[in-house]
């Protein structure tokens, strides 16, 4: 780069090599440790795709059977956090909490600071295995309900909404929970991962760094933009009145339609690719699939633009999740839930092969200013 060019937001800096996670932005490709996101999506579960990003492999059989064991094993939330998450203020935000329990979490780990190969490993199956919990305890307690406990007979994606709903999942929103945990689970150097990585590269511990990049996703312009989508769906209210609510919204000159654009894709996020099959399935399912036609037809319109506009992750997994039966408020929470073994491979990858996150910025004030005494000022 010129000496003198500011690369606003860090568009197109490469700050570090990553084997984990491959975007390709113009043909909308992405691969986790080489495997299409396609592949994983449709012939993985979660629990192969928590091992190959922890260890840069799919599992065969018994790698399997062991990652899913120490998931399952790891499951319990300790009463210290579950007594953060009642303590909570009402009215408290969703992710607000998830961020203070995640924190909480380090305070009941005996060994918080062990950085071996081994700690690492451990300390991040903990934090897979626990974000569901606190997500659903969370759930429930706003609602007057207790928490569940953990169901050992149940895979990690059809636990999670066994704990959020108390009651065993069907096969077909379990299948569509395992999809949607794959589709998140990983997605390059994006706000929250970087932020963790900036965490972990000063050799904090990975609490630290994971409550960090909570913190980072809480945002509408990362990963709040499924509940804005399924707030538009809502809003507008009919198939019939998209084209007339979209041609007002079009004259406002700061109106940003969520669930649309991406910093990295310019063509159709291949997340949403998947997510678009899966939103007419489960509305299909429901016995209604009008949400799914909605978002059909806005993706339409805003790809008929003068510059058009592409659908990313977020929107169609809002109409899925919607379908699915969980509430807006959630749907953030779902994404760390998914997200949180990702950001755990980046800690651990950064802190293998690490240097401290130092930028640079373009000073643009006065130098050598003269000193006045606080009595002439």
């Amino acid at each position: 780069m010129t000496e003198g060019m500011v690369a606003k937001g860090l568009q197109d800096v490469v700050v570090d090599d990553t084997w984990i996670c491959k975007i390709i932005g113009d043909v909308g490709k992405l691969y986790y440790y080489g495997y299409s996101i396609h592949d994983l999506a449709e012939k993985c579960s979660y629990e192969e795709v928590v091992f190959l990003l922890l260890k840069g492999k799919l599992p065969n059989k018994t790698e399997l059977e062991q990652v899913t064991g120490d998931l399952k094993q790891a499951r319990g939330l300790p009463k210290e956090v579950t007594d953060v998450i009642r303590g909570a203020p009402k009215g408290s935000i969703p992710m607000d909490v998830l961020r203070t329990a995640a924190s909480a979490l380090a305070l009941t780990d005996a060994k918080p600071n062990d950085d071996s190969p081994e700690g690492r490993y451990r300390k991040a199956i903990r934090m897979v295995a626990l974000f569901p919990e606190i997500v659903a305890a969370d759930y429930r307690l706003r609602r007057g309900e207790q928490p569940v406990a953990a169901n050992p007979k149940l895979n990690h994606a059809a636990n999670f909404l066994y704990l959020l709903h108390g009651k065993e999942p069907g096969a077909d929103a379990a299948r569509t929970m395992d999809v949607a945990l794959v589709l998140h689970a990983e997605h390059d150097f994006n706000a929250s991962t970087f932020t963790a990585r900036v965490i972990a590269a000063t050799m904090s511990d990975m609490y630290s760094a994971i409550t960090g990049a909570v913190g980072a996703l809480k945002g509408p312009l990362h990963g709040g933009a499924n509940e804005g989508v399924i707030k538009t769906l809502l809003e507008i209210g009919e198939p019939a009145k998209i084209k007339p609510w979209l041609t007002e919204k079009f004259k406002e000159k700061n109106f940003r339609l969520m669930g649309f654009g991406h910093r990295v894709y310019k063509t159709l996020d291949p997340r949403a690719i998947v997510l678009k099959k899966y939103s007419k399935k489960t509305g299909e399912e429901r016995g209604t699939t009008k949400w799914y036609e909605m978002s059909n037809e806005i993706e339409g319109m805003m790809k008929g633009r003068e510059k058009p506009l592409y659908p990313n992750v977020d929107f169609y997994s809002a109409s899925t999740y919607f379908m699915m039966g969980l509430p807006p408020e959630i749907y953030t929470p779902i994404f760390a839930v998914a997200r949180v073994v990702g950001w755990c491979a980046h800690v651990i990858e950064q802190q293998t092969h690490n240097r401290l996150i130092r930028p640079a910025a373009e000073y643009h004030g006065e130098i050598d200013k003269p000193f006045v005494e606080i009595g002439a000022r």
